[in-house]
């Protein structure tokens, strides 16, 4: 079984900052890409960032310059350093890593639960 699971969300005022954290535990071979997603209120989900295992990144338009990447492979963990946040930063943010459980087993999505961003006015 593999479990992702993240932490730091929360209550923050315009202009604050927050970090994430995503840790995959369980039965894991390997891990190729990481990534933040977002949903909004009657949004659909979007990708928000992600890292390559070699520490290629990637942005969406609306974070670029505001919000950072980064993995830490030997916690199996990848992070998501927000600052300058925004009202429309509001959303569920999931954790999204691709790996593999085994040798023998193909790459698979897993997904956290999500974790609650607020982002007041």
């Amino acid at each position: 079984q593999v479990q992702l699971v993240e932490s730091g969300g929360g209550l923050v005022q315009a202009g604050g900052s927050l970090r994430l954290s995503c840790v995959a535990s369980g039965s894991i071979f390997s891990i190729n890409a990481m990534g933040w997603y977002r949903q909004g209120p009657g949004n659909q989900r979007e990708l928000v960032a992600a890292i390559t295992s070699g520490g290629m990144t990637n942005y969406a338009d609306s974070v670029k310059g505001r919000f950072t990447i980064s993995r830490d492979d030997a916690k199996n963990t990848v992070y998501l350093q927000m600052n300058d946040l925004k009202p429309e930063d509001t959303a569920v943010y999931y954790c999204n890593a691709g790996l593999r459980t085994s040798v023998f087993r193909r790459e698979a999505d897993y997904w956290g639960q999500g974790t609650q961003v607020t982002v007041s006015s």
